[in-house]
């Protein structure tokens, strides 16, 4: 049987509301699980998802991290319209914000493959694939999560997976304005850089096209099937996730 990703394109949404959506379906998604097993009928079969959102700006840092690569006080935060918010997923600091293309995929890997080194190198290969599209030789550094061109990061990763069903993902630089990238030190890496699409192709990139490239190769290298949600399916997602019975 195929597998299936439902694609919810969510617009600018603030990170904290992005990430309870996250919770509650990743939730959702692990119960179901274990009603199946039990061999009680599911009222609600809730299929893979993959949530693209931007968020304003906001720098987040994972349960590893470390406070000290926050260059800026959290005072001062206000001064660049900017949050600091502490979260659940592995790694270091990062920034997120307007122009980023972040990508949250809510998926049981046991339908897949129940190894994360394995997600994560998947999800960096759908990014390198969609570099290539523009001409864009990217790649890995060993023992360095995310997609890398030379020196310079042009995508992060950072995941959290429970009972093998995953939530946060990866956040690409597509329109960033860099500079919000000065404030910290990018996923504790102290002697390298970020960049992102615009910065190397020289002009701004349509993110509609961006993500359509994403879907077509998430599709491929997790050999799913992809199904964008229309907007009445859309809405009322969103209001389950939202509002949970």
């Amino acid at each position: 049987m195929k597998r299936i990703i439902k694609v919810y394109d969510l617009g600018l949404v603030p990170y904290r509301k992005a990430w309870d959506l996250q919770k509650r379906a990743q939730k959702i998604l692990t119960d179901q699980k274990k009603t199946a097993r039990d061999g009680v009928p599911v009222e609600h079969i809730l299929n893979d998802m993959l949530f693209f959102v931007e968020h304003p700006h906001v720098y987040t840092i994972g349960k590893s991290g470390n406070e000290s690569n926050m260059l800026k006080g959290l005072s001062e935060l206000a001064d660049i319209d900017a949050e600091y918010v502490e979260i659940d997923r592995g790694g270091d600091i990062t920034y997120h914000g307007p122009g980023q293309i972040v990508a949250y995929p809510i998926l049981d890997l046991d339908r897949y493959f129940t190894d994360i080194h394995k997600y994560l190198r998947f999800l960096e290969e759908v990014v390198i694939k969609t570099c290539g599209d523009y001409g864009i030789q990217a790649g890995r550094k060993d023992g360095l999560t995310g997609v890398w061109i030379d020196e310079k990061k042009i995508c992060a990763l950072g995941i959290r997976c429970s009972r093998w069903v995953t939530m946060h993902g990866f956040a690409f630089n597509i329109n960033t304005d860099l500079s919000y990238f000065n404030h910290i030190v990018p996923c504790g890496i102290q002697d390298k850089s970020v960049t992102s699409l615009s910065d190397l192709t020289g002009r701004e990139i349509d993110q509609a096209e961006v993500k359509r490239k994403l879907i077509r190769h998430f599709a491929k290298v997790f050999d799913a099937k992809i199904i964008e949600a229309d907007s009445a399916e859309h809405e009322f997602q969103i209001s389950y996730l939202s509002h949970p019975k």
